[in-house]
């Protein structure tokens, strides 16, 4: 039909290679909460692992059976996205899942991409927030930038207990670097040691 727009990609696959893709690719992320593909894949695959994550909120039969009927490992899955995702995102309207751009991974220069679900253990948005508070902290700022300040918001929003979780964070970063840093010292003692 000339002018219409596609409402998906097509991904140069026929139709039932692409499902049985986007279905791999899900299972994957609820396993794994955090898969690498390319951006492409990882978009399509965001608009249905979003759904799933619906139909866990909504936890009927109906929803149930869908599920069951969309995931390759169903009895190892479904627990998990009627337990722990559901109690999760029961406060969050939306926005289950990110997908965030990386270097290419593939010889080919493929555009890659991290889909990950969030307020998870596998937050990246989360681990590089606590990171950067805590590298301010060590400098002695008291106040936070803009972005920063936006990033803890997002990431303690829908968290349960998202602000006591991103202090502990910091406060084990804290104590890496601490560690980290007489450790660098030795080695430089024995550079120096050497060097005489």
């Amino acid at each position: 039909m000339a002018g219409s727009a596609n409402k998906y990609r097509h991904l140069s696959r026929d139709s039932a290679h692409r499902q049985a893709l986007l279905r791999n690719l899900v299972t994957s992320l609820f396993k794994h909460e955090s898969i690498t593909t390319t951006w492409p894949k990882a978009k399509e695959a965001q608009r249905l692992a979003e759904k799933l994550i619906t139909l866990g909120k909504k936890n009927t039969e109906t929803s149930r059976r869908t599920a069951l009927s969309t995931f390759y490992t169903p009895h190892d899955i479904l627990p998990k996205l009627f337990g722990p995702l559901r109690e999760r995102y029961a406060q969050r309207p939306g926005g289950y899942t990110r997908v965030l751009r990386v270097e290419p991974k593939k010889d080919d220069q493929a555009p890659s991409a991290i889909l990950e679900l969030v307020d998870g253990p596998k937050d990246m948005r989360f681990h590089l927030t606590a990171r950067t508070v805590a590298r301010q902290r060590a400098q002695g700022l008291d106040t936070l930038g803009e972005i920063t300040t936006m990033n803890v918001r997002k990431v303690t929003q829908f968290r349960k207990d998202g602000v006591e979780e991103l202090e502990s964070a910091i406060k084990r970063l804290e104590l890496q670097d601490g560690k980290m840093q007489p450790a660098a010292s030795k080695a430089e003692e024995v550079v120096e040691t050497k060097r005489r």
